[in-house]
């Protein structure tokens, strides 16, 4: 990670993402224990490597603002992109438990991490198995995001990825506060999408263009508003996940 450390802004307690009704409430015994299994907070400038596929990072984050991406490159430059990276997410479980991630995590735009030392992640599984669950709730979700995702690449239309990757992208940012009425602003273009659902530029701006003439979603620049949420969800057989509240860590 090359980004600077700038202290800590935010004890848990203060944390801006606890007032969201997304997350679960800590007891007091979790929260003094996060607090102090917390080393600080650094920040990350768009394009940063936040993780690196390969390496062996001593810590793991929990993205208090901004947006980055999960990915995985081949060797002629081709990239994949897993999964969008939001406020909320915890990142680097994996090279936790294997030793050595296996995809990496770029900043989107500025990002604030809270940061974890890797080491006192077994106290929380021996001591807290409250939180034990939740950080097997976090990946279990990640799981099913990743089985979407396949199904999308492997078995869905162009047009039919495309709806579904907006509605999942919509309904994540709308449970953290981020959508306005049917609007979001976001920092990832064309090519993100293309990457995300393993199509062509020119096929995504035509399937992009598509979804528009059918009056179903509107795309400028940094932000795509849903017109027609009905009918977007007809299109990417949606089937939403039930509400609940969220672990966060």
């Amino acid at each position: 990670m090359d980004a600077p450390e700038i202290g800590r802004q935010y004890p848990c307690a203060q944390c801006p993402l606890r007032r969201l009704d997304t997350f679960r409430e800590f007891t007091p015994k979790e929260l003094a224990f996060i607090d102090g299994f917390k080393r600080g907070e650094l920040v990350a400038e768009p394009g940063s490597a936040v993780l690196t596929e390969g390496s062996n990072s001593a810590h793991l984050y929990t993205v208090l603002s901004g947006w980055g991406f999960r990915y995985k490159l081949l060797e002629d430059g081709r990239r994949q992109i897993l999964n969008l990276v939001m406020p909320g997410d915890f990142i680097g479980l994996q090279g936790s438990v294997l030793k050595e991630m296996q995809h990496s995590v770029e900043a989107l735009s500025a990002m604030l991490l809270c940061v974890f030392e890797r080491d006192r992640l077994w106290s929380l599984y021996a001591n807290y198995p409250a939180l034990a669950y939740d950080i097997t709730w976090l990946a279990a979700r990640e799981e099913q995001t990743l089985d979407e995702h396949l199904l999308s690449i492997g078995r869905r239309s162009a047009l039919e990825r495309l709806a579904y990757l907006l509605l999942f992208i919509f309904s994540r940012a709308k449970a953290r506060q981020m959508t306005r009425k049917n609007t979001l602003v976001f920092p990832f273009t064309q090519q993100h999408i293309a990457d995300t659902l393993g199509l062509s530029l020119v096929h995504t701006n035509k399937t992009l263009k598509r979804l528009s003439a059918m009056q179903v979603v509107h795309w400028h620049d940094r932000r795509f508003e849903i017109v027609d949420h009905d009918k977007l969800a007809e299109i990417a057989g949606w089937e939403p996940a039930p509400e609940t509240v969220r672990p966060l860590i």
